[in-house]
Formats: structure tokens, C-alpha cells, sequence
């Protein structure tokens, strides 16, 4: 044997402690390519040796020879001493793997993981199979939906739902369509100077009607007026009687008996922000609902007859339910169904006047609608009724605004209200008992929502207070 020659021994290599074979020259038995191993610099293919096993002396395996198992949750590493470990070390799946790896078997074997409850295992496993299939399946069906060849659902063959029987809500503004439309009846009028429409409600049994007075002045005088009811039923209907100065009226219907009167409310609590709907013909469209909030109180308004004068200032409720041309004379009502105003005027800046207007082509709703409060409207209408005449409040002055602020007042009718009460030409009202007075046309307002008789106390500007009793005087039929 000479010293290159594979097959020679050396005396004091160690040997194998069963078999007695030494080691190959290049490598231990234990390394997976013996004395022939590749290296990456060399670029052969590894040979592989088979050596004896040898066995741990309390374990029974050799840990010298054996490899971690590259996946501990494998079913060879579940648990050590489950499946006992092959002594015959797998080949480096790498053959080019740095120096120091298992493969050269110059780093030890890390320990074998503790032992992993089987149940515990399967749970977690199912879970992220029920997680990852969920969003799976999610994906999948959107991007396959309707193509699967399967029948395609449409919703015109599914049933229809149960029809509605019940009540509507208390307080809703449906509840208040279904108490009130009954009551509501559109007003088809025509005379000598042309035709129009409007609306109007019942106030009683026997066919009385409230609307506005400039719904009907134009048949005031010949001509003729036609009532179209909730359920198609028309009726002729007469003037009974008007007030141009609160634009107010009521007509009555003949041959119609059993109608359904409207509930009548109040205005003088009436809160800004209050829900409240409004229903008329607007445009001819009879029975419309539309519904909005009171969006102001105390408003003093020119409307009426399209004169514009101070004659047919009226103390306005300010909506911002859609009132549109068509809807004057119509109720505005609180959400009991309980009627508080009469729907009166528009804003509408587009009309040929540039302020307040109902009628006319160009008129349309801008959100700020006006009603006159049923309060002044109830105690006209009963008036009315029982004298046929309008009596109108009044104090007997004329009246400007001043320039400071307040309304100022002109001549004094000898005998009225005003002079028994020493009221002056050139005095300047501020408040009537606690309602500020900013301008002439509030003046005329707020003396307009009080009834004859009834006593208020006027401050001026220089701050005295004068208490005068308001007088009334019938109305002119014209």
C-alpha cells in the first residue's frame, strides 16, 4: 500500500464500534457523499455510500447521521420516537449549499420540535381552509357569475310582496294625505276677464268652501265657478262672499250634501321649523301632496288679485313646501292632519313684478311659499257666512315707513281709531304690545291678524305708549 492509495488503511483511524470498518479516506461514513462528495468548485456528480447504522446507545439512533427535517409539521417530524428516523441520511437537496450546512455536517442537527396535539392542528389547518375558501369562493363566483349555464334569476318572476293594508303611521305625511284629500277640492273658474284655477276645502258638510279671493275674483261678477272633488265628482259652485284685504273667500257648492269638512287648527303656536304639508292643484295637477317645514312666522306679504298695494298686505306663515300656481286657496296643515293655514303666494323673482306673485306663466317654486293664518282666515270666513259681507280691522291712518326704522304715520281719518286714541300725523310706531314694527308694511300685518274691538298698545319712538282700541269696517263688494 503506498500513501495515495485509496484502498490503504491508517492503523490509528478510528474505527467503526460494531463492524470495525474505518472510515474512507475524504470523509466519515456519515457524510451523504463519502470520499467521492461533489463540491461546487469540482462540479461532479456525488456518489453515495451506504455504511452500517449504528444506534444511539439510550435513544437508539445516531445522531451523527441524521438530518433535520426540513418541515417540522411534516408527517416524519410530527414527533420524535412516533416514526423512528432513518439512519440513512437523504442526499443534500442542494449540492451547491454554503459550507456549513447540513450537507457538510459541520452544523449540528437542531432539536426536534415538541410534540403538536394532532386536534389543534387539524383546527388551524380548517380554519384558514374555511378563510382562504370563503374569499376564494367569493372571487370565483364574481368572476364566473352567469356563466355557470345555470338559470339566470330575474326579478319580474319573483312574487310580488304583500299588499299593503294597514294604517298609515300616525303623523306621517302620508296620514295626513289620506285625512285631508277628501277635503280638498279643485276650483275650475272662468269670467269676462279670462279663466284660471285654483284650489279650495271644505269647512262644512252642507258644500261652504274656503280658498282665495284671487282664485275667484275674476267670476266675482257673472262669472262662473266649478268644483272638482277628491273623486271626480264636479259641482257648480257661487261667491259668497270676498275680503281683497286678507285674500280671502268662500264659495259654495249646490246640489252636494255629505261632504267631508277639514279639521281646523291654529296658527298663533305655530313654531318655526314644524313640519307641515301642503296639498292643492297645482299646474292642474288636482290632489297633490307636498310637504316642507315653516321656515318663518309674522311675514308681512303683498299678494292677491296681482294688485301689489298695501291693501292686500297679509301677516304670512313662511313654508318651504312646494307651492306652485294652482295650489292658492289650498290647506296648509300640521301633522295631525289639522289645518293652520291657506296657501296663498310664492316668491318668485322671475315674475314680471320681481317680488312676491301667484300666477302667470312665469311663476314658479323657489322654496318660499306663504299662507295666511287660519286663525285671521277663520274669523273672516265666519263672517262671511253670517253676514255675507268681510269686516276688515283697521285703525284709520295712513301709513309709510320711516327712515330710521318703524312706520310712520300719515293723515288721521277724523273719528277713528287712531285719533280717539291722540295718535299724530308724523308719529313713528316701533312695536305693537311685543311685536318689533321695522316697517309700514308690518304695521298693516300685524293690525290685520286682530280682531275688531280688540285693544293693543302702540309704542312709539320717542317712547311713549299709547293703548288703542282697533275698529273694523265691512269690506266694499265689488
Amino acid at each position: 500500500m503506498t500513501e495515495n492509495d485509496p484502498s490503504a488503511q491508517d492503523p490509528a483511524a478510528p474505527r467503526h464500534p460494531e463492524t470495525g470498518q474505518q472510515a474512507a479516506q475524504g470523509g466519515w461514513a456519515g457524510s451523504p457523499y463519502g470520499d467521492q462528495a461533489a463540491t461546487p468548485e469540482s462540479g461532479g456528480t456525488p456518489q453515495y455510500s451506504v455504511p452500517e447504522p449504528t444506534y444511539h446507545a439510550v435513544t437508539g439512533a445516531d445522531p451523527s447521521y441524521a438530518t433535520p427535517n426540513p418541515n417540522p409539521w411534516s408527517a416524519q417530524g410530527t414527533a420524535s420516537g412516533q416514526t423512528q428516523q432513518s439512519v440513512y441520511p437523504p442526499p443534500n437537496p442542494n449540492p451547491y449549499a454554503q459550507p456549513g450546512t447540513s450537507a457538510y455536517g459541520a452544523t449540528p442537527a437542531p432539536p426536534t420540535p415538541p410534540k403538536r396535539s394532532g386536534g389543534k392542528l387539524l383546527a388551524g389547518v380548517a380554519l384558514v381552509a374555511l378563510l382562504v375558501g370563503g374569499i376564494a369562493g367569493g372571487t370565483v363566483g364574481y368572476l364566473t357569475g352567469g356563466t355557470s349555464g345555470g338559470p339566470a334569476g330575474n326579478a319580474l318572476d319573483a312574487p310580488k310582496p304583500a299588499q299593503q293594508t294597514g294604517n298609515a303611521p300616525a303623523g306621517s305625511v302620508e296620514a295626513v294625505a289620506q285625512k285631508l284629500s277628501p277635503s280638498v277640492v279643485e276650483l275650475q273658474v272662468s269670467g269676462q276677464q279670462g279663466a284660471g284655477e285654483g284650489s279650495g276645502f271644505v269647512i262644512s258638510t252642507d258644500g261652504y268652501i274656503l280658498t282665495n279671493n284671487h282664485v275667484v275674483e275674476v267670476a266675482a261678477n257673472g262669472g262662473q265657478i266649478q268644483a272638482v272633488f277628491q273623486d271626480g265628482k264636479k259641482a257648480a259652485a257661487k261667491v259668497i262672499g270676498r275680503d281683497p284685504t286678507t285674500d280671502i273667500a268662500v264659495v259654495k257648492v249646490d246640489g252636494v250634501g255629505n261632504l267631508t269638512p277639514v279639521e281646523i287648527g291654529r296658527s298663533d303656536d305655530l313654531r318655526v321649523g314644524q313640519s307641515v304639508v301642503a296639498i292643492g292643484s297645482p299646474f292642474e295637477l288636482a290632489g297633490t301632496v307636498t310637504s316642507g317645514i315653516v321656515s318663518s312666522l309674522h311675514r308681512p306679504v303683498r299678494a292677491g288679485g296681482g294688485q301689489g298695494s298695501q291693501e292686500t298686505v297679509m301677516d304670512a306663515v313662511q313654508t318651504d313646501a312646494a307651492i306652485n300656481p294652482g295650489n292658492s286657496g289650498g290647506p296648509l296643515a300640521n301633522m295631525s292632519g289639522q289645518v293652520i293655514g291657506i296657501n296663498s303666494a310664492i316668491y318668485s323673482p322671475q315674475s314680471a313684478s320681481g317680488g312676491q306673485g301667484q300666477g302667470g306663466s312665469e311663476s314658479g317654486n323657489v322654496g318660499i311659499g306663504f299662507a295666511i293664518p287660519i286663525d285671521q282666515a277663520r274669523r273672516t270666513a265666519d263672517t262671511i257666512i253670517k253676514t255675507g259681507q268681510a269686516v276688515q280691522t283697521y285703525i284709520g291712518a295712513q301709513v309709510t315707513d320711516a327712515p330710521q326704522g318703524g312706520a310712520k304715520l300719515g293723515a288721521i281719518t277724523p273719528g277713528s281709531p287712531a285719533e280717539k286714541a291722540g295718535l299724530k300725523s308724523g308719529d313713528i310706531v316701533t312695536k305693537i304690545d311685543d311685536r318689533n314694527i321695522d316697517a309700514s308694511d308690518t304695521l298693516v300685518a300685524a293690525i290685520r291678524t286682530r280682531a275688531p274691538e280688540e285693544k293693543a298698545t302702540f309704542t312709539l319712538s320717542d317712547g311713549r305708549t299709547v293703548e288703542v282700541t282697533l275698529g273694523g269696517q265691512p269690506v266694499p263688494a265689488n
